[in-house]
């Protein structure tokens, strides 16, 4: 039969139906995003405070092909490699665990006072990768759970459905997570039979709260899980945009038991088309060296390596800024720093200082991210209708409740906006307010 008869060949039944495939597959966890994307893509022109990406106005594609040059001359002169050896490592499958292993060491250790072993640094594709091999290593049966803040990063709530892990959460305040609730919720959990195994955590301007946590409460969730005996996933992508009064400690620095697995990524402080994240495991397991070896194990199943090439100009750009990605993002850092004080600033001007009529909002000291709460339920219907009739894009916050709150909320990302999207993006959100205030 040719092209043109099959083409005009009836159609065949489906094979599939979405019964027949994994739950997750129809989660709100994983359908949010999408419905969001295509909300976005419909109403290009809209001012989107929606995506939380870096800001676009300072890269160049120049610079990947320098950072590459700079990598590679490490490579030859600092390595001392080979030129065929050179071409393997750029051009070839790698080592599972990656090739800027070192250079992430030294990063770490740089801007955070983290002493690493390259060999506890596993080089992932994307933070997102990292969640999903810690919650698949993690879970061993339906016992086993994991704790992590309400509102939370959909991603991970994400990778917990797709890895079968329940998630049990823990209420957050303007201070981030408290220890004590924490405690409370492992104590409920096991005498549930269950086996709570790690706490996930943003420490820095959490997405989509943007909380931030006292140094005071780090030290506390520390002494709660080292007497609890929880692993703590600290996650860190945001904690280069302080205020411009300097960063807390890490978790991991702090660190002083061997509690804290800790993640990161580049996407946000670099760029997120290289895709490259990383986790430093560096618990001892028994009989199994540490637990970055057994992360390596399931990665070499999962993705083969991270992508040597997307490596070598991450690599590349930390030697081209002495390892330091504060130094590397400190332009971006300055960009967000204004924007947040531009819309800090136009919410006071159009709601009150204080706020009013339903409308209040949280004061982030850094991050990208900002939440206002509006008078009306603030779910697809609603971000439709801003779309289509005010020319504004926002992202539900009841998303990362994992339905259990945040209807009447929403998450504004400023990240990639000007101040004046910034302005005429409030003037909507004031003129949106006003329209369906009576309507729920």
């Amino acid at each position: 039969m040719n092209t043109a008869a099959l083409l005009e060949s009836p159609r065949a039944k489906p094979l599939l139906a979405t019964a027949d495939l994994h739950a997750s597959l129809t989660d709100p966890a994983l359908t949010s995003m999408t419905l969001l994307n295509e909300i976005t893509g419909n109403y290009p022109e809209a001012v989107s405070f929606a995506a939380g990406r870096p800001y676009e106005g300072h890269y160049r594609t120049d610079a990947v092909h320098r950072h590459l040059r700079r990598f590679t001359r490490y490579l030859e002169q600092e390595r001392g490699l080979s030129a065929e050896q050179v071409r393997r490592s750029l051009f070839q499958y790698g080592p599972t665990k990656g090739i800027i292993n070192d250079l992430i060491a030294r990063q770490l250790r740089t801007d955070e006072g983290i002493t690493a072993d390259p060999q506890a640094v596993l080089v992932t594709t994307g933070c997102q990768e990292a969640m999903v091999l810690l919650l698949r290593a993690l879970r061993r049966d339906a016992r086993d759970v994991v704790l992590a803040a309400a509102p939370t990063y959909v991603g991970f709530t994400g990778a917990a459905r797709l890895t079968e892990t329940a998630v049990h959460l823990v209420p957050e305040g303007a201070g981030g997570l408290d220890a004590d609730d924490m405690a409370r919720t492992i104590t409920r959990a096991r005498a549930d039979g269950l086996n709570p195994r790690a706490c996930y955590i943003v420490p820095d301007f959490a997405n989509p709260g943007g909380s931030r946590m006292s140094l005071d409460d780090r030290r506390r969730l520390l002494r709660v899980a080292e007497e609890q005996d929880i692993l703590l996933i600290e996650d860190n992508p945001y904690s280069m945009f302080h205020d411009g009064q300097g960063r807390l400690p890490t978790l991991k620095s702090l660190d002083t038991s061997g509690h804290v697995v800790y993640i990161g990524s580049y996407s946000k402080t670099a760029y997120p088309g290289a895709r490259i994240g990383y986790v430093v495991a560096d618990q001892e397991v028994t009989q199994g060296g540490l637990f970055t070896d057994q992360l390596a194990k399931l990665k070499s199943m999962f993705t083969l390596n991270t992508s040597s090439l997307a490596q070598a100009a991450i690599g590349g750009l930390l030697l081209e800024h002495d390892c330091s990605m504060e130094q590397a993002c400190a332009r971006e850092a300055a960009v967000y720093r204004r924007n947040l004080r531009t819309l800090l600033d136009g919410l006071a001007a159009r709601f009150g200082p204080n706020g009013g009529n339903g409308v209040s909002w949280n004061v982030p000291t850094g991050g990208l991210f900002a939440v206002v709460t509006v008078p009306f339920i603030a779910d697809e219907e609603a971000l439709e209708d801003s779309a289509r009739n005010f020319g504004l894009l926002w992202t539900p916050m009841y998303h990362f409740y994992a339905g259990t709150g945040g209807l009447r909320q929403l998450r504004l990302s400023y990240s990639v906006l000007n101040p004046r999207d910034i302005t005429i993006g409030l003037d909507r959100l004031a003129a949106l307010v006003e329209a369906r205030s009576g309507s729920s």
